[in-house]
């Protein structure tokens, strides 16, 4: 493709509108960290009744994620985003009034169905209105924008929980900060929903739906004349030649009657983004470090920090991953996180408990566990972090792609809610080292799968694929 002919501000203009949706998705996962003292208060929790309170948004995430694959090949991957806005909006509001658990529950799960449809969209969405040569970098925005969601939910929670003298005091209008913390989501999920209203409709997606003049028009805003028109007739000979309205059967292969095996590596690839524990750090951060001795101000600005560190490391793969490749950095990740879960699972099992049943890290042990954790981070944010988006959204063939994303992101997700709802039980102060190395295992595992099967896709067109 000529490169002079790319309307970059249109790109970046679609690129910069639907990674709102990424850092929805971030805002509203992270933001559960820092309010759970206010959620056991308010609703008398013990660990199982957290990891359920927490754990409801993955629920509907991965619903969300499921529906949405499948809806976006329906209403569009604009209207799609659209719905998960309006989904975010109704959270926020929700779960910071919410009088019971029951309640708060049920706005997690309405906002899960947000995160998990904007978590399958964006990624496509933006890998199906960007060029191939530069499409790595601009899909690896999303998490930049995600991790900058989960940064602003902790620099908020912080604020609120500084200002008012803890998340369980009073605040504004005789609410406690932990209810503020989730009403503030709600000015992000207004913008999201009036930015959408100006970018256009995928044109792959148009041409699902037979609205070819429609894609024609927004391919040459894009690309211009000679090659909208080139373009369309590649997306149309990528389709069926029996139906071009992707349908979910379109999984299975017709000549052998089994799934197609680039599904079954998208869903691992999905999978073990969640198995190495990074979302333990994102939802729990605060909770784990004052479980070894952090003070709870202390702990969310740790979360801060790490915050910042995963920012910096996105970066970092957004300047390589259309170098290097998509299965380098993957490979990297992996054995860096081995690496260092490793280390932290070696600081926690030396943990110890006072003569007044306060727990902490004895000697180097808590700088040891810290530099380690935020390693970790770093490694996972320049490699799966953004990686795994990026292929999901580009490994699959046009006629499956939102059928694809559907199953994968749906065991992402719920690869996700077994990790999260499990962690307060097994994180027990002894607990935590097993936990880490489970973790690590999973890294481990995880260098040998990409290893074994992922096929690179740096500079391949979509319609390549």
């Amino acid at each position: 493709m000529d490169r002079v002919e790319i309307n970059a501000r249109l790109v970046a203009l679609v690129v910069a509108v639907a990674t709102i949706g990424g850092f929805m998705f971030g805002y509203d996962s992270g933001v559960i960290n820092g309010t759970q003292n206010g959620l056991e208060a308010a609703f008398d929790l013990g660990s199982l009744g957290i990891g359920i309170n927490v754990g409801a948004i993955l629920v509907g995430s991965s619903f969300g994620a499921f529906i949405a694959g499948r809806l976006s090949d329906r209403i569009g991957r604009r209207g799609t985003m659209m719905l998960a806005a309006v989904l975010f909006l109704v959270s926020a509001l929700l779960a910071g009034a919410a009088g019971s658990s029951a309640i708060f529950i049920i706005a997690r799960i309405i906002g899960g169905l947000g995160v998990g449809a904007a978590s399958v969209t964006s990624p496509v969405y933006i890998s199906e209105m960007t060029p191939a040569e530069v499409r790595g970098r601009l899909s690896s925005v999303q998490q930049v924008m995600i991790i900058t969601g989960l940064t602003g939910a902790f620099l908020a929670n912080f604020v609120l929980a500084r200002w008012a003298g803890g998340s369980t005091a009073t605040l504004w209008l005789d609410f406690p900060a932990w209810r503020w913390m989730f009403w503030l989501q709600a000015i992000p999920a207004l913008i999201y929903f009036l930015a959408l209203l100006g970018i256009p409709e995928s044109p792959r997606y148009l041409v699902t739906q037979g609205r070819i003049e429609e894609a024609r028009a927004v391919l040459t805003r894009l690309f211009g004349a000679a090659t909208a028109q080139r373009k369309v007739a590649e997306i149309e000979a990528s389709l069926a030649a029996d139906h071009h309205q992707p349908k979910l059967s379109d999984l299975v292969d017709k000549a052998t009657g089994k799934i197609r095996p680039i599904l079954w590596v998208g869903i691992g690839i999905a999978v073990f983004q969640q198995l190495v524990g990074i979302n333990v750090v994102f939802y729990y951060g605060a909770t784990l470090w004052q479980a070894v001795g952090f003070t709870e101000d202390s702990a969310l600005q740790i979360n801060i920090i790490s915050g910042a560190l995963s920012i910096g490391a996105c970066l970092i793969a957004i300047a390589f991953i259309d170098r290097l490749g998509r299965k380098p950095l993957l490979l990297i990740g992996s054995a860096g996180m081995t690496v260092t879960l490793g280390v932290v699972a070696w600081a926690f099992s030396t943990a110890v408990t006072g003569a007044d049943g306060a727990v902490s890290l004895p000697g180097n042990a808590g700088l040891i566990a810290l530099i380690s954790a935020n390693a970790y981070v770093v490694f996972f944010n320049v490699s799966w972090g953004p990686v795994m988006w990026v292929m999901l959204g580009e490994m699959f063939p046009n006629q499956i792609r939102g059928s694809a994303l559907a199953v994968a992101g749906f065991a992402q997700w719920i690869a996700n809610a077994v990790i999260s709802v499990s962690f307060p039980t097994l994180a027990t102060t002894p607990g935590l080292s097993v936990t880490y190395v489970l973790y690590a295992l999973a890294a481990l595992v995880s260098f040998f799968f990409v290893r074994a099967t992922v096929i690179e896709t740096r500079g391949r067109e979509l319609e390549d694929m």
